[in-house]
């Protein structure tokens, strides 16, 4: 592209008279002969720099392709005056944008084929080009959808996901975050974008591909939810916090949620809908949507393995005035804040008919999890008021075989929740950690500083006592 020039001469007044000369040709049939007159001036608008009137006649070689039906000659026409030497940054950005406006008519018009045609003309001229960055994202995007509604569930699964993965490449292929010429809004929209598309080709693969289950794997759909992560922390929250910004991050926590389901990351979809909740509009409908989100949050925050973070958020939201008026779900929160046991066939009984048939628990998986938990929560407390205890007993407390219990026992030691030791020829449990020599020395200092300072106190006041009865006597 050229330079900034000095204009040498306004040919705005010819341009005036050629524009009615050239369409009353194209009109006539004429469409070749009124291109020539175009091309032949717009080479000399450009070499005298005359920006405003090179702009009227790229679009006007445009138009009258357009108005024509000749796409052939339109897609050619826009390719060569892109190419131009000297052609002016704006010329061709007006040229460019003014085709993107046609093509929701022409797709409707002509069909899918020509469309496909311009879109693929549009993107030639815009590729590599700074200032045109921003109508290449929205073309993309375009052709993007196009070949993600071609994968049809009914469609064959391989055809299918090789449209999903052509969709998946082409939008992810642009780095949207780096664009200076598009709005905040519009960019977090192209990102979020990216991210469903990439979703939708994870699930596809995880269903299609039998290595999705192995963990620790990039089988399946793990490549794409890995680039789900990495787009996710191209958008600000705060952001997102803003009230006219309020739809959009409804789609984003949504797509958040998917994402640490994947991963049974339970903590972490909790903070998501809490995050949702605490929105203004969710907040203020308490009987719908308020009541769905702290539903949600009650459920996973008792479903996360157990630390610092989890139970600092599980006091929290017991307090919540909102979660006493849900009595099931207040009930569920007090069993795992309070320091007892909760047998699991009385869990079943009390819970199973509610939360079973209409919630996420009606997933085997996640009521298997909530068994997790309760065994978890039931071994904490046991080591809170056990120092030791037999296998026998503990499989008796525990409601589990005791291969189970060992196991469940074992995971809690290795995660650092508990400290114990078994001691199998024996058949016990010892749920407090030996002294080395070295901690019992210190725990004796201790205790013998206390006691001095105890003996100080009292001697003290004994003076105390003496000296106030020696005065009483002289008195």
């Amino acid at each position: 592209m050229a330079e900034q020039r000095k204009q040498e001469k306004d040919f705005t007044k010819e341009v005036d008279e050629l524009l009615p000369e050239t369409k009353s040709l194209a009109q006539a049939g004429k469409l070749q002969e009124a291109l020539d007159k175009l091309f032949a001036f717009e080479k000399q608008t450009r070499n005298a720099s005359d920006a405003a009137s090179t702009t009227r006649l790229v679009k006007e070689i445009s138009q009258l392709c357009y108005d024509a039906r000749n796409y052939a000659l339109l897609n050619s026409s826009i390719n060569t005056l892109s190419k131009k030497h000297g052609q002016f940054k704006a010329s061709t950005q007006a040229m460019v944008e003014q085709a993107m406006e046609w093509l929701d008519e022409l797709r409707t018009r002509e069909g899918d084929e020509k469309w496909l045609e311009l879109i693929e003309t549009l993107r030639t001229v815009t590729e590599g080009k700074i200032f045109l960055e921003t109508p290449r994202a929205r073309v993309t995007l375009k052709l993007t959808h196009y070949y993600e509604s071609l994968a049809r569930p009914t469609e064959d699964p391989a055809k299918r996901r090789e449209h999903l993965q052509k969709a998946t490449d082409l939008i992810s292929d642009l780095q949207v975050e780096t664009y200076s010429s598009m709005e905040r809004r519009e960019k977090t929209e192209f990102i979020m974008e990216q991210m469903r598309v990439l979703i939708v080709l994870a699930q596809v693969k995880d269903v299609e591909d039998a290595a999705s289950e192995k963990k620790g794997t990039m089988g399946g759909g793990e490549a794409e939810w890995v680039k789900v992560r990495v787009a996710s922390r191209k958008i600000n929250e705060g952001f997102l916090k803003e009230e006219a910004n309020e739809d959009l991050k409804m789609k984003y926590y949504e797509m958040m949620i998917l994402y640490a389901l994947k991963h049974d990351a339970y903590l972490d979809v909790a903070k998501y809908y809490h995050t949702v909740w605490e929105t203004p509009s969710v907040k203020a409908d308490e009987k719908i949507r308020g009541q769905e989100a702290l539903e949600h949050i009650a459920y996973y925050i008792v479903l996360a393995p157990h630390d610092n973070e989890q139970s600092d958020m599980l006091h929290r939201i017991f307090r919540y005035s909102e979660v006493e008026k849900m009595p099931l779900h207040y009930e569920l929160l007090k069993s795992f804040t309070t320091p007892e046991l909760m047998r699991w066939p009385g869990v079943e009984t009390m819970y199973g008919p509610h939360l079973r048939p209409n919630t996420i628990f009606k997933s085997d998986k996640l009521w298997d999890d909530l068994h997790t938990r309760v065994i978890e929560h039931n071994i904490r407390i046991v080591s809170q008021y056990y120092t030791r205890i037999t296998l026998t007993r503990l499989t008796q407390l525990l409601d589990l075989s005791q291969e189970k219990a060992e196991e469940t026992l074992c995971r809690l030691v290795v995660s650092g929740t508990v400290w114990a030791k078994i001691d199998r020829p024996t058949g016990t449990v010892n749920f407090r950690k030996g002294k080395s020599a070295e901690d019992v020395m210190n725990d004796w200092s201790s205790d013998m500083q206390r006691l001095l300072s105890l003996v100080e106190k009292t001697w003290m006041g004994v003076n105390a006592a003496q000296a106030a009865q020696s005065r009483a006597v002289k008195a």
